[in-house]
Parts: structure tokens; C-alpha cells; sequence
């Protein structure tokens, strides 16, 4: 399944300043019945976001309409506990492109770049610095950019680089994962493989 292109985003950002952040929390165990990757955004923090009778819990930041944007800040650890992909399908369902923290669970990291969602760990005093800019102006836009390998401010235009495997880059870029990588090389595929020698 194809998924959007990226290559840079500027977005106002959701701050999450909650360490430890498991996939539990992220997509509770009874909403994983379904097969298809549709419909998970409806309970991403299912159960931070609403109270038992299913009324909106006014205090969780999704919930606060001056909160918005394709960026989700987190704390350290994001994405630890449970291999579950449904989480990384929740937070793109959900409409982020884009989960900012100081630390990924390697598997969470995985799955998000699977599906288009693009993980960008930084330094911890620069996590701080981007709570405190989304604190001042919950209107504060930040730029991620995919080919530098970038996240800016871009307010102050501070800026921190980041890491990414280059296989996940270039699919990244091409709205790729990988069945559409394998088809768009298929003729290359096939050459070499009438080319070996038997």
C-alpha cells in the first residue's frame, strides 16, 4: 500500500510530554480485532482521551482545540511495550505524519516507517527546547526536512539533524513501502534474474 510522499513538512506540533508511552497507551489491546489498517485513528489514546461512558476528557491535549498539526511531540521511550504495528497505524490514521521524541522503542520505529509516519529522535535539550516553543505559541510551526535530515523552529530557526536508515529515506520520499519498492525494481529484478548463470 502506497502511502504520501515526504519530503518536508511544516506543521504546528501536538506536545505529549509523557515518558514511557507504550503501545497499550497508544492503541489499547481490545480495539486490535480489525484487519485492515482503517479506523484506528478513532482510538489512538483511547482511553486518555475518553472517560468510561465515552465523553471526551476535556484535559487531554487531543482533546484541546488550540492543539493541532501533523507532528506529535512525545517524551522519552515512545512506542515502548508491545511489537503491535496497529500503533503506528493509529498515530497515521489519526492524521500524523510525523513523531517527534529523544527515544523510540526500536520496533515502534520500524513500523512507522513502514506506513509512512516518519520518527524523528532528538537530543533531550532539544525535545525541552520544542515543549517550551509549542508551551509559549501552540501555533508554533516546525519544519522537518526529509532529504537534510532536519527538524527547525521555525521561529527562532534553531534546528537539530537526525538519523534515518537510507532504504526508509527513499521509500519515505517515494510514498513507498515495501511491496510498492519491490514493484517499482521489478524489471530489475527480472533482468538479473535471467541473467544468472545456472
Amino acid at each position: 500500500m502506497a502511502y504520501d510522499k515526504f519530503n518536508i513538512l511544516k506543521s504546528t506540533a501536538v506536545p505529549l510530554p509523557i515518558e514511557n508511552v507504550d503501545t497499550d497507551q497508544i492503541i489499547p489491546a481490545r480495539f486490535l480485532k480489525a484487519t485492515e489498517r482503517k479506523g484506528f485513528g478513532d482510538n489512538l489514546f483511547r482511553d486518555w482521551r475518553y472517560n468510561s461512558d465515552n465523553t471526551p476528557k476535556e484535559q487531554f491535549v487531543l482533546n484541546n482545540t488550540i492543539y493541532s498539526g501533523k507532528i506529535l511531540v512525545g517524551g522519552k521511550n515512545f512506542g515502548s511495550g508491545s511489537s503491535r504495528e496497529h500503533a503506528a497505524w493509529a498515530v497515521y490514521d489519526y492524521g500524523f505524519r510525523c513523531v517527534v521524541s529523544s527515544f523510540f522503542a526500536d520496533i515502534f520505529r520500524g513500523n512507522c516507517l513502514n506506513i509512512g509516519v516518519l520518527p524523528v529522535q532528538i537530543s533531550p535539550e532539544f525535545l525541552d527546547k520544542i515543549f517550551i516553543a509549542i508551551e509559549a505559541d501552540p501555533k508554533t510551526k516546525f519544519e522537518v526536512n526529509l532529504q537534510e535530515q532536519t527538524i527547525k523552529i521555525l521561529a527562532t530557526g534553531e534546528f537539530e539533524t537526525f538519523g534515518i536508515n537510507e532504504y526508509k529515506k527513499d521509500n519515505m520520499t517515494n510514498g513507498f513501502d515495501d511491496i510498492d519498492y519491490l514493484l517499482n525494481v521489478k524489471e530489475d529484478i527480472k533482468t538479473f534474474a535471467e541473467n544468472r548463470p545456472f
